[in-house]
């Protein structure tokens, strides 16, 4: 076993970190995708297959670095390994402001579920955003408590959400193997445009699929267990998107979808009668908070990556007793608690709305660098050379897909960093000419 930051604190095994990573990638997001994509037809199926084979290529690279590279802070640990401290900290710069930017819409979808099981939790003021932020903190004591605690919790979350999703494709299997009659529906065009935008829309499906490479160091055994966890995971994801993708099509009516608030609710409810909306609404909840779990651990271990790298204050490369980054916990929290407080600020949403879609689409950029990277370290495994090409064209395929104003603002966020590198260094180099005897 890999020993745990040199302590004897017991890591990830395999099944923990199947969980981090399958746990990141569904989200509470599935529960309502069906609606965005009901209207583009069948065209969703190819764009699911085309963004599937995306992340496969993307899983594979990240995989191979892993087994040879099991450095802490994924992405980012790739690039700085690929091409020095620069292109390592604009790397670790944009992911990091996505986790927690993006975790802000998380905290959001966990109590807006719960709100429809307990609807005075919506109606009275000020109570869904403390619910927000009360649940952010309760998840970043967990994952400074431990690695096996968050560990854990990541298991059981995983587990649970993929209870009603498993349920509808199951269903979808029974009524294919019955025969029953599949509903008609119109005629939607096949066309590369829709094509690209439905591949738009599930590559964020699959955000989080690099999750088990982030704490490489805290997982046992990290040479297999990432890879295997992160390949497995991806296609284990792709499956059920796929799955749940195809029974709406073939048994639920494409306009009924699409008017749906809360579709996967209204697609068992069609076989197994009303009250299934607080039945799911929890199971999105559970979905959503095992996700918050999970990418609060990866935004705590960035900045503490990244502190021990060099590129960030040595002050984020603390460790509490427990070997866990206590500092890098608390500022991301911190940071994330504003972004969640913003999002139910008065006015404030279509703020909110801005940053998440910047940072998101500053976070590109990680994807985009550690295929390069990929490229760079493993010039003697083709197959791995072509899979990182691959990857990195999709992820420039689906970053020109977020449009011109995106790109521009997400590149403007990359570009807010630089002045704290700058000053990290001169700062580093400063201490270096005191600390000089010469």
């Amino acid at each position: 076993m890999n020993k745990v930051r040199g302590s004897k604190v017991r890591g990830l095994g395999f099944w923990m970190t199947l969980a981090l990573v399958v746990g990141n990638m569904i989200g509470s997001g599935i529960y309502i995708l069906p609606a965005t994509l009901a209207p583009l037809g069948f065209n969703q199926l190819i764009g699911w297959a085309v963004t599937l084979a995306g992340a496969l290529c993307l899983a594979a690279a990240f995989a191979r670095m892993g087994a040879r590279l099991p450095l802490a802070g994924g992405p980012y640990a790739y690039a700085q390994a690929a091409f020095g401290p620069i292109p390592g900290f604009v790397t670790a710069w944009s992911y990091w402001t996505m986790l927690w930017a993006g975790n802000g819409a998380v905290a959001v979808a966990l109590v807006s579920n719960l709100s429809l099981i307990a609807p005075w939790i919506g109606a009275t003021p000020a109570v869904p955003a403390l619910l927000s932020v009360g649940f952010v903190w309760l998840l970043t004591l967990v994952n400074i408590r431990g690695v096996r605690a968050a560990g854990d919790v990541s298991v059981v979350t995983t587990a649970l959400k993929l209870v009603p999703l498993a349920g509808l494709i199951g269903l979808a299997i029974w009524l294919l193997i019955t025969g029953a009659p599949t509903v008609v529906q119109p005629e939607v065009p096949l066309s590369g445009g829709v094509i690209a935008t439905a591949a738009g829309l599930t590559f964020w499906g699959f955000l989080g699929l690099e999750s088990a490479t982030v704490p490489a160091d805290k997982v046992e055994n990290a040479r297999t267990v990432v890879p295997r966890a992160t390949l497995i995971g991806v296609a284990i994801t792709g499956l059920v998107y796929m799955g749940i993708s195809g029974a709406f099509a073939l048994y639920m009516p494409m306009a009924d979808a699409a008017a749906s608030p809360a579709p996967v609710a209204d697609f068992l409810a069609r076989f197994f009668g009303s009250g299934m909306g607080q039945v799911v609404a929890l199971f999105a909840a559970i979905s959503a908070f095992g996700t918050l779990n999970g990418f609060i651990l990866l935004q705590g271990e960035v900045p503490w990556a990244m502190a021990r790298g060099g590129v960030f204050p040595r002050w984020f490369a603390a460790e509490g007793p427990r070997g866990t980054p206590v500092r890098s916990h608390v500022v991301s929290s911190i940071l994330l608690s504003i972004v969640t407080l913003l999002n139910y600020g008065r006015g404030m949403g279509d703020l909110f709305a801005f940053i998440a879609s910047v940072s998101l689409a500053a976070g590109m950029l990680s994807y985009f660098v550690a295929m390069l990277a990929a490229v760079r370290l493993l010039p003697d495994e083709r197959p791995m050379v072509i899979a990182a090409l691959v990857g990195a064209a999709f992820i420039a395929w689906a970053a020109w897909g977020l449009g011109a104003e995106a790109l521009t603002y997400g590149a403007g966020f990359v570009a807010l960093g630089l002045p704290v590198y700058l000053w990290i260094r001169r700062d580093g180099a400063a201490s270096t000419t005191a600390n000089d005897p010469g």
